[in-house]
């Protein structure tokens, strides 16, 4: 590697920063944070409760609070409509939707669960054998 694409991190560097990815990882893959991002992508501008029935294991709580830190992340747009009853709708935003061909990339690479899951299945038998 050369000096400009070597990606390893000082001797004594901070923990935090000895992976480049981290900060991204931090924010796009938190807990429910793909989901989101997935139902938006795929299903344009929703309101809570659209989303609420499309990711069924949330909590209306979690749902808030992801949607709120998504929004502060600059990853998604929400629109108050001031009309009787009000009217909240979420969408991706032109930042999210940059994310696309990492997901896309991430939906490809799904063909080697199996292979994982084999891999799981042949440890958890070889650990079974040593008696843990």
């Amino acid at each position: 590697m050369t000096e400009d694409t070597d990606l390893r991190a000082p001797r004594g560097a901070d923990p935090e920063n000895a992976c480049p990815i981290a900060p991204v990882v931090d924010i796009v893959f938190s807990r429910w944070t793909t989901p989101i991002l997935w139902a938006l992508h795929e299903y344009g501008r929703q309101r809570f409760v659209e989303l609420e029935r499309r990711i069924a294991t949330i909590t209306p709580k979690v749902l808030t609070q992801r949607l709120r830190q998504l929004e502060r992340d600059g990853l998604v747009l929400r629109t108050y409509h001031a009309e009787v009853p009000p009217r909240v709708e979420y969408e991706i935003s032109e930042l999210g939707r940059s994310l696309s061909p990492l997901f896309a990339a991430l939906s490809e690479w799904s063909v080697h669960l199996g292979e994982v899951e084999h891999a799981r299945a042949a440890y958890d038998a070889r650990d079974s054998r040593r008696g843990r």
